[in-house]
């Protein structure tokens, strides 16, 4: 049994796709691991529990290897009530940034 190079061509296509959609949610594991962690940390609450991709790049590490740069949004809150919006930066599988802002120094 022979196969033509069409059939090669879209098994390797196909295999690629597992690879990067199975990649792709461990990344955002780790992402949701991060903003947690960064909570507890820092004081505030994730909300909804899930961060959604919002921009996929690729980019140099340190290294100067390429790798695929994602950055989430997720939405927190420092006191339950306010909701505000942050981003958690992922270079490859290695955590860049969680970016939140500081919570507001006005006592109510």
């Amino acid at each position: 049994m022979y196969f033509t190079l069409g059939e090669v061509l879209a098994v390797l296509a196909f295999g690629a796709l597992c690879v990067w959609f199975l990649s792709s949610i461990r990344v955002r594991e780790l992402a949701v691991a991060a903003v947690r962690h960064a909570g507890k940390r820092d004081d505030f609450q994730l909300l909804d529990q899930t961060v959604q991709l919002s921009r996929v790049s690729l980019s140099r590490d340190e290294r100067g290897s390429w790798r695929v740069w994602r950055q989430y949004r997720f939405d927190y809150s420092y006191d339950g009530v306010e909701r505000h919006e942050g981003f958690v930066i992922m270079l490859g599988q290695r955590l860049q940034a969680v970016v939140v802002r500081e919570p507001d120094a006005t006592l109510h």
